[in-house]
Formats: C-alpha cells, structure tokens, sequence
C-alpha cells in the first residue's frame, strides 16, 4: 500500500527565494591563505613554504635525502571549523543587507585567525632531532612567523547573473 504525501508552500518558497535573489547585491568569491608576492626571509614564496609544511616532501641534500613529514595545519583547520562556516556566512549576509563582499571578508578574517591558530598549535609530527638542533628549539612551523604573518584572505567580486 502506498503513501500519499502532499507538499504546500511551494508558492511562499518560491516568493521567498526572489526577494533574496533581489537583495543579493553581488557575488563573490572569497580566499583564505597566502598571497601572490609573499616571500620567507631565504626568498622562497610562502605559498610554496605552505604546501611543502602541509603535505610533506623528499628532500635530496649533500647530507643524505629524507621525507619531510607533512603537518596539515590547512586541512586541520578546515576539519575543525568548515560545520559552522555556512550558517556564520548566512547571519552575515542577512546582517549585512546581503552584500556577498561584506559577508565574504568577515568570514574570512575568522578564517584566518583560525588558519593562524592551527599552525601556532600545531606539534605533531614533532621535528627530527636535526632540525631541532639547527633551529634552536622543537616547535614545528614556526622558523621566522613569516608564514603565520602572511596568511590573509582576499575577495573577488562578480556581477550577478
């Protein structure tokens, strides 16, 4: 036997997603991490420096090669905190007139705070004994807080559709 299930409201919803459609002033898109033109202080772009910290690399030297360990900082970030993302950008946009610009930069500078607080926390996989020793202490990311410090987020604007 089957059920019969009736929907209604579909007119309210239909109403309801034309006035937002007619609020949205414009959109965006927002980015989260390190720009074009940073630089650590040996020269090597901080984006770079990121993606190697992040997912780990082979390292071939006049002393032998080694794996770099990776230390996700990014992705743990990411895993913590992407649940409450979308409703914290849905209050925004209402408090805010529905201005995707708006919205999208205050998202983001959360985002990059917490971006920033997972690589200060970060201490697993620990540094091997060798990098502990070279730089003078065993916390790993943090050389010159160049990366940390450059972190930052940008937005790119389009025109509705």
């Amino acid at each position: 036997m089957g059920h019969t299930f009736k929907m209604t409201g579909g007119d309210k919803l239909t109403k309801a997603l034309e006035l937002l459609a007619v609020k949205a002033k414009n959109s965006a898109v927002l980015n989260v991490g390190f720009p074009h033109g940073a630089t650590e202080p040996d020269g090597q772009a901080t984006a770079l420096v990121a993606f190697i910290n992040e997912f780990g690399r082979m390292v071939h030297s006049k002393d032998g090669d080694y794996y770099q360990m990776p230390r996700p900082f990014f992705r743990q970030m990411i895993d913590k905190h992407k649940d409450h993302w979308g409703e914290d950008l849905g209050k925004l946009l209402k408090s805010h007139d529905y201005d995707a610009v708006v919205a999208l930069k205050l998202l983001g500078e959360g985002m990059v705070g917490e971006l920033v607080l997972s690589i200060q926390e970060l201490t697993s996989p620990p540094l091997a004994p060798s990098t502990i020793k070279k730089k003078g202490f065993s916390k790993p990311l943090i050389d010159s807080s160049k990366m940390w410090k450059s972190a930052t987020l940008w937005v790119e604007e389009s025109e509705l559709k």
